[in-house]
């Protein structure tokens, strides 16, 4: 997103939507455009010598799509799944590959219209903190929602990464 310049010279800032949904207490959104679905919870098919985030798989018309837990994922207490668990199932093309993924979420909130100028940049939380998930942060009244890059979420390189690191700390 970024400043569109219309036929008369005018600048005008670009929007986006973002689907905005709950996770430990927090909100967290992303951008709609990447979101293939959004199913109620079901039970998923765990895999074996999976990081603890990867709650195993579903089949999705065909389509064998591994789902992660957020909450793990981001380092949050575990919670049981309740009626307003939802799995926001992802696509995004990074390099040449398309990635398909469901990350399993608290509840869905709403859609948010945001334009891009009320987007603000995460802060520097110092190299023990990772913040390359998030794509920015915005300010609503009574909230702040965490905007978050799917890309970096869904990268497989990423993930693989994460992996041998939790190996080589066992």
């Amino acid at each position: 997103m970024g400043a569109v310049v219309q036929e008369d010279g005018m600048e005008q800032q670009a929007t986006g939507q973002y689907l905005s949904f709950s996770l430990g207490g927090e909100e967290y959104g992303v951008d709609i455009l990447k979101v293939r679905e959004i199913k109620g919870w079901e039970p998923v098919r765990p895999l074996p010598d999976t990081p603890p985030y990867i709650r195993g798989v579903m089949d999705l018309r065909g389509l064998v799509v591994p789902i992660i837990d957020l909450r793990s994922r981001f380092g949050l207490e575990r919670a049981d799944c309740t009626a307003t668990t939802v799995i926001i199932v992802l696509a995004s093309r990074i390099g040449e590959r398309q990635v398909i993924a469901g990350v399993v979420v608290d509840s869905v909130s709403d859609v948010l219209d945001l334009d891009s100028s009320a987007i603000r940049s995460a802060p520097d939380l110092g190299a023990e903190i990772d913040v390359g998930y998030i794509h920015g942060m915005v300010t609503l009244p009574e909230r702040m929602v965490v905007l978050l890059d799917v890309e970096a979420l869904l990268d497989p390189a990423t993930l693989a990464m994460e992996v041998a690191e939790g190996r080589a700390r066992q």
